[in-house]
């Protein structure tokens, strides 16, 4: 048996990390089984599907490195499938059209309420007889089709996550709606007497037509699959296995939602977190490798060793020193031309200019200096902003540094000994430092100190030298350490 998996996100948002986390393990565990990984697009929500969020899915799995070997699939090419499957359904007597208005539902939701019930359908047009039927039809009524549910069945399936899994059929809330009216939310694309099929019915046709082996997905979806067992048994097919994982959960232990800020994929990238970091990361959410000491790895070195034995049951709570661990990790050992592709992007979206070709050269020097220092590539803005400033401000400790004695003379050391020279070199700006220093009279510190502030309004900050070649590359050093002392002396 070829094992086939699938990730099915529906295009009603952004890629999301819930989304993309699952897509990650199905991905892992096809590679693992040297089987196949498929994408389905789910847009029968005709009203919230949109052709951006489509672009935003297929673009956030391909930056994530997640390759599949089949799709992009979209349900709304195979409605005339869905319709045909409804109608089998309906002519084993396995379906029913129901008529029940939306004001009745209400009534009989609020009666229920009142009563401390759950909400479900009472299954009250399960068996209509045909006049009944022609009576709704002459009000004008537009049925759903429903799909009949056994209260005293108990549906097991062995998850390879949580083990034995048992559901109710009275838990199920009632017969299923597996099919929309025929008019109205079905626009143009319904079907005269069986409309736009939904979630629950439509994966199941898809899973059973894909021939999909493995589905894998998060454990919100659990009640869901007690209802899909049904569906594949009417259709008299083998079930697949099902595997349900931890949700993502935040520090307070509820499940990550919007309201946490950050949940797109594209969100992530935009602050400044690398793919691989990204895929790292989500591996770990809910399932640990056999050397528990092992963090980081691709994702072909984790397809290697990924099994659901080591998937937990528990929430996997979201943890952002751990990612921001990991994105360092990437960072400091990502070479420097492929950091300074990452990092021009962040740069041009900040408004720094630079001749993206002509300045290469220039613009990996500045990579290399602030990269052992980076967590994320965003945090490079900030970092850089000194090399492509044409001022800069003074922070208050650099003000009171230079509210030292010797800090103003040694910038005007500094300035008379660069007219000296033609080219400032590592070798020669090292030497000027200790010429200065030995001129003055005073520590070395205080003269290098004394610079920094000058050429950056900082007295912290990356290699002192490496900076100041950067900046003499750009002519920037000397009019930075003039403005410096004009600036020291109105404060004065």
């Amino acid at each position: 048996m070829t094992v086939r998996v699938r990730i099915a996100p529906s295009p009603t948002g952004n890629l999301h990390i819930g989304t993309a986390r699952t897509a990650v393990f199905n991905w892992l565990f096809a590679r693992h089984q040297g089987g196949q990984f498929i994408l389905r697009i789910e847009d029968t929500d005709l009203e919230r599907s949109k052709p951006e969020y489509t672009q935003n899915i297929l673009e956030g799995l391909t930056w994530l490195g997640l390759t599949w070997d089949e799709g992009p699939i979209f349900q709304t090419k195979r409605l005339d499938l869905y319709r045909q499957k409804v109608q089998d359904l309906l002519d084993k007597g396995l379906a029913y059209r129901c008529y029940t208005s939306a004001e009745e539902l209400e009534a009989m939701r609020e009666a229920q309420k009142a009563k401390g019930l759950a909400p479900r359908y009472d299954n009250r047009h399960r068996n209509l007889t045909p006049e009944q039927q022609a009576a709704f039809e002459a009000e004008g009524r537009k049925p759903v089709i429903r799909f009949k549910i056994d209260d005293d069945r108990e549906i097991v399936w062995n998850d390879m996550v949580r083990g034995k899994v048992a559901w109710k059929g009275s838990d199920l809330g009632g017969d299923m709606v597996i099919s929309r009216t025929a008019d109205g939310d079905g626009g143009q694309d319904a079907h005269p007497t069986i409309g736009i099929p939904l979630y629950n019915f439509a994966v199941v046709v898809d899973d059973m037509d894909m021939s999909i082996t493995h589905v894998i997905r998060g454990e919100d979806h659990i009640a869901n699959t007690a209802k899909q067992i049904l569906l594949y048994e009417a259709f008299g097919v083998s079930l697949p296995e099902f595997a349900h994982t931890p949700l993502i959960l935040n520090k307070e232990g509820r499940k990550l939602s919007k309201r946490d800020g950050v949940t797109s994929i594209w969100d992530f990238k935009d602050m400044g977190y690398t793919a691989e970091a990204m895929v790292n990361y989500m591996t770990l959410l809910g399932w640990s490798p056999p050397d528990s000491t092992q963090e980081i790895f691709t994702l072909e070195e984790a397809a290697k060793q990924f099994s659901f034995d080591r998937v937990n049951k528990a929430g996997a709570k979201f943890d952002w020193d751990k990612l921001n661990w990991i994105n360092g990790q990437y960072l400091h050992k990502m070479p420097v031309e492929k950091l300074t592709d990452e990092l021009i992007p962040y740069w041009q979206a900040a408004g720094y200019q630079f001749d993206k070709a002509g300045d290469r050269s220039w613009l990996q020097q500045i990579a290399a200096l602030i990269g052992p220092s980076l967590t994320r590539l965003q945090e490079a803005v900030a970092m850089s902003r000194v090399f492509f400033a044409a001022t800069v401000d003074f922070t208050e400790e650099a003000q009171a540094h230079f509210q030292q004695e010797g800090a103003t003379a040694a910038l005007e050391a500094i300035l008379t000994a660069l007219d000296s020279i033609e080219s400032l070199t590592e070798a020669n700006a090292g030497e000027i430092l200790k010429q200065v220093t030995k001129q003055l009279n005073v520590k070395k510190g205080l003269v290098m100190r004394s610079l920094r502030a000058g050429l950056s309004g900082e007295v912290h900050g990356p290699d002192l030298i490496q900076s100041w070649l950067i900046l003499h590359q750009k002519a920037l050093d000397r009019p930075r350490l003039q403005q410096a002392l004009e600036r020291l002396s109105e404060l004065s």
